[in-house]
């Protein structure tokens, strides 16, 4: 199977180098700036172009350009009846098809950035695409992680808000850790040793017992005890709550960025 990639930035790096570590895939990628295809050949050792070549029926397009550069990146980009993967934000299917020149064979995708180290999650959207066109698609985004399928194309919206800016918000809390660490008298190098394997033994704990997030919390919390004492403080400081809202927020400005960029 051919896969091409209009763009060759992070995510477009990331999934191509999935693919290439996976096999069984030519991978293309067409990118205007010289020195971006130089780094691709050297660090994927994929082929590239500064256009893309011609298309047929039985290829993959991977848009992975910037939602405001889209429009111009597609001018004149005939997709020969190709499925079409977009990892943009913000631009609908039927946005898409527009710059496209009608075609409505495309998978809408909404990838995280730890999709680069091949542990990712990617919230997929087609709208009446065959079986076969979404297992293509969902073959292509596990070369870089997990997949889950949304039922309407909103839900593009609140995915972002959830795993696609997600990894954001818990270098967040790292930092704050880190700080907290360094306020307690640790240097910074332990500090962010010490974040960073809490962190990580407390997702792989997490994901190996399977147990409820609540219910592991409540393990490590007793009453009176001294992380009684902390989790209480975050509860008067409603860290729960900020968290909701910041994640509210991301939705609201996913959809906002849709209208910005929609099709007329």
């Amino acid at each position: 199977m051919n896969i091409y990639f209009l763009g060759g930035g992070n995510m477009a790096s990331a999934i191509a180098g999935g693919l290439v570590k996976q096999g069984g895939y030519k991978v293309h990628l067409a990118d205007r700036s010289a020195a971006t295809r130089e780094r691709l050949v050297k660090e994927l050792g994929v082929s590239v172009s500064e256009t893309l070549p011609e298309l047929g029926a039985d290829d993959v397009l991977v848009l992975a350009v910037k939602p405001q550069d889209m429009q111009a990146a597609c001018a004149g980009v005939k997709t020969g009846g190709a499925l079409v993967l977009s990892v943009a934000a913000g631009l609908s299917i039927a946005t898409l098809s527009a710059y496209l020149g009608g075609t409505r064979r495309i998978v809408r995708v909404m990838p995280n950035t730890p999709a680069k180290i091949g542990m990712g999650v990617s919230g997929l959207f087609s709208d009446g695409l065959s079986d076969a066109d979404k297992a293509v698609a969902e073959r292509i985004m596990q070369s870089v992680g997990q997949t889950v399928w949304l039922e309407s194309e909103d839900k593009m919206h609140n995915i972002t808000g959830i795993s696609g800016s997600g990894p954001a918000y818990v270098f967040y809390l790292l930092e704050a850790l880190q700080t907290a660490a360094e306020q307690q008298g640790f240097s910074r190098e332990d500090a962010r040793k010490l974040s960073l394997a809490t962190f990580r033994g407390a997702v792989e704990l997490a994901a190996q017992t399977g147990e409820d997030f609540t219910v592991l919390r409540q393990n490590v919390t007793s009453k009176g005890g001294t992380t009684h004492e902390a989790v209480e403080t975050f509860k008067a400081e409603h860290v729960a709550e900020a968290i909701a809202k910041g994640a509210a927020a991301c939705v609201a400005r996913s959809r906002e960025m849709e209208q910005q960029f929609q099709a007329v």
